[in-house]
């Protein structure tokens, strides 16, 4: 459903639900003759009232280029806009024109969580709550898929299904990745014990033609551009396993936020001396991005998660350009680490990296994207928890009432086996299939040519580097090939006029 604001109508306030699980995506054109809102950016997208081809915005560029996400509302699109987690837009008529106002208000403080005699966990309504959530969403004539690890999270809603009884309607499936970071094997275990089939997903590394036109593919129907490293293997599952295609496709992301969020013993460290290493910014804004100085400018906000080339590399190849750092350290407060982890990185990376990625690709095959953790109802139940049931501050260590269902329940030891993770090798991906990332980059007419070219040889003579310096080179031309591949192919980029 799309809706519209016209000048002189009665205010209008627009929200998204309180845990993301539907953000409200706003088309504003410059000439502020009227606005558009939806849930849906693909009816929004394809409204006719909304100009195509649409605009790259500049700024929002210089974002995704040195810290890997665009903050909402803005976006990589002038006039696109997302109001995620706490955002709330007053639209009103000024003059004649409409006005759109935004206010942030971050609404999973820990402060207002219930006291430990008020409220204690019940295993069985979180199992129902999950299980509700995630059926209600479904689409009875399509398949359906649970992307499963050995997590906390994709266990707890495999655990509420299988007590639900779907275990003919349901399949999960798993990412083999390299090394001892591989959760596939624990998946399919767990799969047989829930009664679940199990699908098994796996990286390539060179890619051939089939894989090409997969990834091409999904570039022209993505609906963002994303930097998560993991977006390229997301078209390679689709062509290795067709049936998620206009399907069911169910993911555990999106509860840090409100069940918190957490952060290891070293970015606990550096974020606190943030506020003296980050004076260092006027400096290491222009070193090279495989400079190991480079890190120490970091504000507080992007200890928790963003990086990219620096601000001297970007400004050479990206005419316009825009210095990102002022606004990183505009968003730094001294308030409590773990509420400003949530509210910084649980309503923008985790939003706008991680499960935009995962938004992204269910439109880009046209399937039904269902995210059980974001439902409102979940949200409210364990945002009212106590802190003691779900997070130790000393330990840092979070999802306590998960640990403990999982292991009763499932016989699953989230603290044995430790932190594991769903990876996708993109550094190797880029060193093996380098002429395919540098020909992609140096199609794209964003680039100042001439010096994209010389960025690109400094990158490639160091890319066999052990090391940082190498690692963060094959990153770099991965992010440019991610961003000169949306803007290559994207179909909103590209459209016939209207």
């Amino acid at each position: 459903m799309i809706g519209i604001y016209l000048p002189r109508e009665t205010d209008l306030n627009l929200q998204p639900d309180l845990a993301g699980e539907f953000p409200v995506y706003i088309y504003w054109p410059e000439d502020k003759s009227f606005l558009l809102y939806s849930r849906s950016i693909e009816d929004l997208l394809a409204d006719e009232r909304v100009t195509m081809p649409l605009k790259v915005c500049y700024q929002g560029l210089s974002f995704l280029l040195q810290s890997g996400v665009v903050p909402p509302p803005c976006t990589a699109y002038v006039g696109i806009y997302i109001l995620g987690i706490g955002i709330e837009a007053k639209i009103t008529t000024i003059d004649g024109k409409v006005e759109a106002a935004f206010h942030y208000n971050f609404p999973f403080s820990n402060a207002n969580r219930l006291a430990p005699n008020e409220m204690k966990p019940d295993e069985e309504l979180i199992l129902q709550l999950l299980a509700e959530a995630t059926v209600k969403r479904m689409t009875s004539s399509a398949p359906s898929f649970l992307f499963h690890s050995a997590g906390k999270d994709s266990n707890s809603i495999a655990l509420a299904l299988a007590e639900a009884g779907w275990q003919d309607k349901l399949s999960l499936i798993t990412h083999k990745s390299k090394g001892k970071t591989d959760e596939s094997e624990i998946s399919a275990k767990i799969a047989e014990k829930l009664g679940f089939k199990h699908h098994v997903l796996h990286e390539v590394d060179l890619l051939k033609k089939e894989h090409v036109q997969a990834i091409n593919d999904y570039f022209e129907s993505a609906p963002f551009p994303s930097t998560d490293n993991v977006t390229l293997a997301y078209p390679l599952y689709s062509q290795q396993l067709p049936k998620v295609k206009s399907a069911n496709i169910i993911d555990g992301m999106g509860n840090d936020v409100y069940i918190g969020h957490i952060p290891n013993g070293k970015e606990y460290k550096l974020q606190s001396i943030s506020k003296y290493i980050k004076k260092s910014r006027s400096l290491t804004n222009y070193l090279n991005s495989e400079n190991n100085l480079s890190v120490l400018g970091r504000s507080r906000s992007e200890w928790t998660g963003l990086s990219g080339l620096s601000y001297s590399d970007v400004k050479t190849v990206l005419p316009y350009a825009y210095d990102v750092s002022n606004y990183w350290f505009s968003t730094d407060t001294n308030e409590d680490y773990l509420d400003f982890r949530a509210s910084f990185r649980g309503t923008i990376i985790d939003q706008e990296i991680f499960t935009r990625k995962a938004r992204n690709f269910a439109s880009s095959i046209n399937s039904n994207l269902i995210l059980p953790w974001a439902n409102q109802h979940v949200a409210e139940y364990f945002s009212k928890l106590p802190e003691k049931y779900v997070f130790d501050r000393k330990c840092l260590k979070n999802k306590l009432v998960l640990r403990t269902m999982l292991k009763n329940r499932l016989g699953l030891d989230s603290d044995a086996v430790g932190k594991m993770s769903w990876t996708f090798d993109s550094s190797e991906v880029v060193r093996k299939n380098l002429v395919f990332f540098t020909s992609e980059i140096e199609s794209c007419k964003l680039w100042d040519h001439s010096a994209l070219v010389k960025l690109l040889n400094r990158f490639t003579n160091k890319i066999n580097h052990e090391g940082r310096p190498g690692f963060k080179v094959r990153s770099c031309i991965y992010r440019l090939y991610l961003i000169s591949s949306w803007y290559n192919r994207n179909r909103y980029l590209n459209a016939t006029s209207r």
